[in-house]
């Protein structure tokens, strides 16, 4: 959304957006997502938080990397080995999109640096980042050159390995809702109060269903992931032109479904996602099923969903907390465990976060996943 006044860019975003309903209708929930969380002024990742940043205890939300060094560690340790299996290409892109405060990327280079020095030579580092604040503190955590792009679409070419830890859940989805044997668009519009409020939009005619979406009742939402699938493809297109492996990591169902997963986050707890548009983080979960679909079909072999609390114990998460463990006091080992039963626990990140993986025909199996047969 563009403001065409300076004083409509310096009014707080739901009056923004509120004028923008009564101007021209209601707006799609991935319309209303882009705005609250891309608007260059008043956007959640491109100002929100400025002090504090949105990650961490004085944030809104916690993800894998803040949790413990070990999780950015087996991630790096996976990028250099999928990088061995890919033929060693040198120079590499390393990439890494949505690298929030370079935690995960610090803990990857740190980790695979004695092991594997040929792949710190061969290695190009890339990160995909909007926020200026968050560049910055990505700069100071990794203090290794490094390029930064506002879009996948700028990287550069060449053999790359991607890494992409709860990216894809901010990308803005489009919701339908079934409605009297047809599916129509969910819209936000105003009430008679003038409060943010979803309403039935315009029926949408053969929608592009994913399996196990197609047998809906009354009152049931699907997801449209269409920004997700965008770049997952792009990656995955460029992947199989030109080598290397892609990880995705984040959280959702194993298998596509049918179910409205909007939700909103603020100081880590559950939030209305129509309130305080512009200060509340938005996501959804992320079909990986569907995302290993839209991988293959732009030429890529995909591996996956796996549990992330199946696929980080394949890499290595056991004997790489006792190793840690090592000589550290009784306190230290003790948070060391709560924060890898965090990770892996069917009851904390092991069984909602899934990994998903893509590779350049040929590649052979990357670590931690299985050799499934493609489908979709």
């Amino acid at each position: 959304m563009s403001a065409g006044t300076a004083r409509d860019d310096d009014a707080a975003l739901a009056d923004r957006l509120a004028a923008r309903i009564r101007a021209h209708g209601p707006v799609g929930v991935d319309a209303w997502m882009a705005a609250c969380l891309g608007d260059p002024r008043h956007g959640y990742y491109a100002g929100a938080r400025k002090g504090a940043g949105p990650i961490g205890a004085a944030g809104d939300f916690v993800t894998a990397p803040e949790v413990s060094q070990v999780f950015g560690e087996l991630l790096g340790a996976w990028a250099a080995a999928t990088w061995e299996l890919a033929g060693s290409p040198s120079p590499v892109r390393l990439v890494e999109l949505g690298p929030g405060r370079g935690t995960l990327m610090a803990d990857a280079l740190r980790a695979t640096a004695r092991p594997a020095p040929g792949f710190h030579r061969a290695l190009d580092l890339h990160l995909v980042e909007v926020n200026p604040a968050l560049r910055a503190a990505q700069a100071r955590a990794i203090g290794r050159q490094a390029t930064w792009h506002a879009s996948i679409d700028d990287l550069p070419a060449g053999p790359a390995i991607v890494l992409a830890n709860e990216f894809l859940d901010a990308l803005p989805v489009r919701q339908l809702v079934f409605r009297a044997g047809a599916w129509r668009e969910r819209m936000v519009d105003l009430d008679a109060a003038g409060r943010f409020a979803f309403r039935d939009g315009q029926v949408v005619e053969a929608p592009a269903l994913e399996p196990g979406q197609e047998h809906a009742r009354e009152g049931d939402v699907v997801e449209m992931p269409e920004a997700a699938r965008a770049a997952v493809a792009a990656i995955a297109g460029r992947i199989a032109r030109e080598g290397g492996a892609a990880l995705f990591v984040d959280y959702g169902p194993m298998a596509s479904g049918i179910g409205d997963t909007l939700q909103g986050m603020r100081r880590h707890a559950l939030a209305d996602p129509l309130e305080r548009p512009g200060e509340t983080d938005l996501t959804v979960h992320v079909d990986l099923a569907a995302m290993a679909r839209a991988a293959r079909r732009a030429g890529a072999q995909a591996w996956g969903p796996v549990p992330q609390g199946v696929f980080l114990p394949r890499l290595g998460l056991h004997a790489r907390a006792a190793a840690l463990a090592r000589g550290a006091t009784p306190a230290q080992r003790e948070a060391l465990r709560i924060a890898c039963a965090r990770l892996i626990g069917d009851a904390e990140m092991g069984s909602l976060f899934k990994a998903m993986a893509v590779g350049a025909p040929g590649l052979p199996v990357p670590p931690g996943f299985d050799a499934t047969p493609p489908s979709g």
